[in-house]
């Protein structure tokens, strides 16, 4: 049944880019070094000498799913703790094939209100493509889906299931790593599901055939792929890229125009990324798209006494003739045209979206003929307004300035990444509870990364250039929810009424100091902390003065022996990093599952990798501290399938691999179940990742012992208690030596990943320095919590006090809880609550509880349950 994974890992401090694994060979050496970073140990089936834990025992339980089910889910028992076996082993209902219906709405021709908008993905963190939504009445269009494009819609109360067509301009993890997460969200609303329309390009097919390894429901995915691309390593023809109609009804003639790179033999091997036969062929991945929206003519206002004048009699001609058709004379002997009782039609707005990735691409841009007839001398179409996605640094040069001249008296929106933009967050809740932790306690909650940058670059960027695009054209730089009205006529132009404010810092924490007054005497208290000998004097006498903490046992000093592996700990040695403390999708407050393990001067490693990771680590670290951590990066370790732990990866690799371009280096090992190569190799067919994989299963104990043993034939099950192949991990620091010469134990980190409590855990748990385990649900959800192979907060307790670890940190909470979990604070002596950005450095763990009761204080508003229809359903739907 259930083990952990196991991995005795060598990382080499004296080269940075050195080989993260020796080869696993029998008998080898190595395997039993003591001089490594750290081992990953745990331990497989054949070993359970562990003794019972409390537990609630549910024999024979069961659980109805939904009311409609006629019989209930049949549970197992693993010892005393019930879980779902049919979901564990990947045979629950909810997996069975549905089809997807796309949804159809009654256009309206005439349509009251429309315009572009710009959504603000990414321009804070600068990881991923800005979308842009194209609004109708009983319409929604969106361009491109990068990462955290779910959060930005909650945040900003756009309706998902009013999103009618997905459109990418280029098909990579910056403009596409959302699409995942979207897909699966909109496959789980209501009974039957929804579905969108995602267009794309011909390299459609590789994001699409890479999703099927996780998304089980092929009908889900309605992609539709247009032009020619690179195939079998050719190169597509110039003729591909002429304009390619892809939506024309009532409302809007939607078209799409490729973009390759285009340069010299010499330059475009220097840009083109090697291919195993064509060494110049273009890849998958560098074909862009330039989006043409045209709206139909707003027709003349008809004049009922011309038509009288021409002997037309009121009735069904006057209809016909507003509508276009030409009619005979009721009086006369003549043929009355549109022409002849209309007033002058408005052309319809034109808008023109472009990216234009590299100079390469720019070149091929410049010598487009399907632009001809938008320019301003051809008078054929007028455009109104142009958004450009472009990056800044093609945007900036004098040849797209010339080509963005020729299109005469258009609205320019710049919405290539920026660094003045860092200093407005687009995900303004999360920045808001952010900066009222860091209030309480910055030691746990540092500030933002990004602050460093203001002073350094965003001056810089202003003084030295002074937007030279607005001197010559029409140009705005694209702000969060900055729109271009196109409809009603009389509105025509931008809108800058749903910007959303900025609140400095100063404005969110005279906010807090009025809602809370107490959190003043709170914050210093919490600074105490740091400040003087644990469980001094003088902190006792100041919590029994404290009325609002009495009544927390964990300040008692009973007990406080530290653990034998922090001696002598410096804050160099370890550090974890919560990046993301959600479950199943990403939230207002919470971003899904990531965690960042930072060794410093010996590099990093990643547990588990959602979508939004990588603008996570920029929240936390800054734009140049997240390149940096990328770069250090040694492993990243995925629990398993379920896309709320992955789909931030392709991402960290794209960025790794640009990072490291041109440096000696060696691929980055990813470690996970065996799904996930599947949709790696898929992905990479459509952009090279530069990675190397290992199975999860390969790295068991018991897969170890095999290898020591020259025994090959062992094949154990390595799951814990979730779904098919989904493992937890232990991480063990190799031992070192004080000043005397007495050897000090490494320290010990176990995350369980997404499972039950399971006595395995316990066991490969034992003794650990530090716990982070998941506690999904709340302890009167035990059912549910039993129904998704999930924990409840009591019951990860329980595991790590059963096996005895120093400090447990839970995670992966439902969004049910919006800002902080309920729990019962009886059992929480060694355990802290996980919010996104909580830094615990491995020096500062005896401190870790003892911040509880003031997170208690600081949230004492808001621990309530969100019981919103959105909320119900992402719970319900908890993977």
């Amino acid at each position: 049944m259930p083990q952990i994974t196991s991995l005795r890992l060598l990382l080499s401090s004296a080269n940075h880019y050195s080989p993260l694994l020796s080869p696993l060979k029998p008998n080898s050496p190595s395997l039993r070094t003591t001089t490594s970073l750290f081992t990953v140990i745990s331990y497989s089936k054949r070993r359970r000498s562990v003794p019972p834990f409390n537990l609630r025992t549910r024999n024979k339980s069961t659980f109805r799913e939904t009311k409609e089910r006629e019989k209930p889910v049949s549970m197992e028992e693993s010892e005393s703790v019930g879980f779902n076996k049919r979901r564990a082993e990947g045979r629950d209902k909810s997996d069975k094939p549905k089809t997807l219906q796309l949804k159809v709405r009654k256009l309206n021709p005439i349509n009251t209100i429309c315009y572009v908008q710009i959504l603000g993905t990414g321009m804070d963190t600068q990881d991923t493509s800005p979308s842009v939504l194209l609004f109708f009445d009983k319409q929604r269009f969106i361009f491109n889906a990068g990462e955290g494009l779910q959060r930005f819609c909650t945040e900003h109360k756009i309706k998902l299931s009013k999103i009618d067509h997905i459109f990418l301009s280029r098909v990579c993890s910056e403009t596409a790593g959302g699409l995942p997460g979207l897909l699966l969200t909109l496959a789980g609303m209501g009974e039957e599901g929804m579905s969108v329309n995602v267009w794309g390009p011909s390299d459609l097919k590789y994001l699409v055939d890479a999703m099927k390894s996780f998304i089980p429901n092929a009908a889900m995915v309605h992609s539709h792929s247009f032009g020619t691309g690179p195939s079998d390593g050719l190169v597509p023809s110039p003729e591909s890229f002429d304009p390619i109609v892809i939506v024309d009804d009532e409302v809007v003639k939607l078209s799409a125009i490729l973009l390759q790179p285009n340069c010299s033999e010499e330059r475009r091997n220097q840009y083109l990324r090697p291919h195993k036969e064509h060494s110049e062929a273009l890849k998958p991945g560098d074909i862009s798209v330039i989006y043409v929206c045209e709206l139909p003519e707003i027709k003349g206002k008809f004049d009922p006494a011309k038509a009288a004048a021409l002997g037309l009699r009121p009735g069904p001609k006057y209809r016909e003739l507003q509508l276009g058709n030409s009619v005979r004379s009721d009086h006369q002997n003549i043929m009355v045209h549109p022409s002849d009782v209309m007033g002058p039609s408005l052309p319809g707005p034109v808008v023109i979206l472009v990216d234009c990735p590299t100079e390469f691409h720019l070149q091929q841009l410049i010598s487009l003929q399907s632009f001809h007839r938008y320019y301003a001398n051809s008078l054929e179409k007028t455009v109104n307004c142009m958004i450009h996605l472009t990056p800044a640094s093609v945007a900036s040069t004098s040849d797209y300035h010339n080509w963005m001249g020729k299109f005469g008296e258009v609205q320019h929106i710049m919405a290539g990444h920026e660094m003045k933009n860092v200093e407005v967050p687009i995900l303004k809740a999360s920045a808001r509870i952010a900066a009222r932790l860091n209030y309480l306690c910055p030691q746990f909650f540092p500030a933002p990364g990004f602050g460093s940058l203001r002073h350094n670059h965003v001056k810089d960027h202003r003084a030295s250039n002074e937007d030279p695009v607005s001197k010559l054209f029409k140009n705005h730089s694209a702000e969060n929810l900055l729109k271009f009205n196109l409809r009603p006529y009389s509105q025509l132009g931008l809108d800058k009424s749903c910007i959303p404010s900025t609140t400095p810092h100063s404005g969110i924490i005279n906010d807090l100091l009025s809602e809370i007054p107490e959190i003043v005497d709170a914050a210093k208290e919490v600074s105490n902390f740091w400040n003087r000998p644990t469980h001094s004097e003088e902190e006792q006498s100041l919590t029994k003065n404290n009325k609002w903490m009495i009544e927390e046992p964990w300040l008692n000093p009973n007990g406080n022996d530290l653990p034998s592996c922090l001696e002598n700990v410096t804050r160099e040695d370890m550090e974890i990093v919560l990046l993301g403390t959600g479950s199943s999708q990403p939230s207002k407050y919470r971003n899904v599952s990531s965690i960042f393990i930072n060794i410093f001067a010996k590099g990093s490693l990643l547990l588990d990798c959602g979508e939004g990771t990588l603008a996570q680590l920029k929240r936390r670290f800054g734009i140049e501290g997240a390149d940096k951590a990328v770069k250090g990066l040694k492993f990243v370790w995925i629990s398993h399938i379920h896309a709320d732990h992955h789909t931030g990866l392709a991402r960290i690799l794209a960025l790794r691999r640009d990072l490291l371009k041109g440096i000696p280096h060696d691929p980055l090992l990813v470690i996970g179940p065996r799904q996930l190569k599947r949709y790696l190799d898929a992905y990479q067919r459509l952009e090279e990742l530069d990675m190397l994989f290992l199975d999860c299963r390969h790295t068991t104990q018991s897969s170890l012992d095999a290898f020591e043993n020259n025994d090959e034939s062992k094949s154990p099950d390595n799951n814990v208690v979730h779904c098919p192949q989904a493992y937890g991990v232990v991480l063990k620091a190799a031992e070192r030596f004080n000043s005397m010469g007495k050897v000090i134990p490494g320290w010990k980190l176990v995350y369980s990943g997404d499972t039950r409590p399971c006595l395995e855990l316990v066991e490969a748990s034992r003794g650990a320095t530090v716990l982070i385990h998941e506690a999904t649900f709340e302890d009167g959800m035990a059912e549910e919590a039993i129904a998704r192979n999930h924990s409840t907060t009591k019951e990860a307790i329980e595991v790590g006090e059963s096996a005895d670890a120093y400090r447990i940190i839970l995670t992966h909470f439902s969004q049910r809880y919006p800002k902080i979990p309920v729990f019962d604070e009886t059992h929480m002596h060694n355990t802290s609550i996980g919010f996104d950005m909580m830094s615990v450095n491995l020096a500062d763990l005896p401190v870790l509880p003892k911040v509880l009761p003031y997170l208690k204080l600081l949230f004492r508003n808001e621990m309530i349950v969100d019981e919103s229809d959105d909320v119900r359903f992402s719970a319900s739907q908890a993977i």
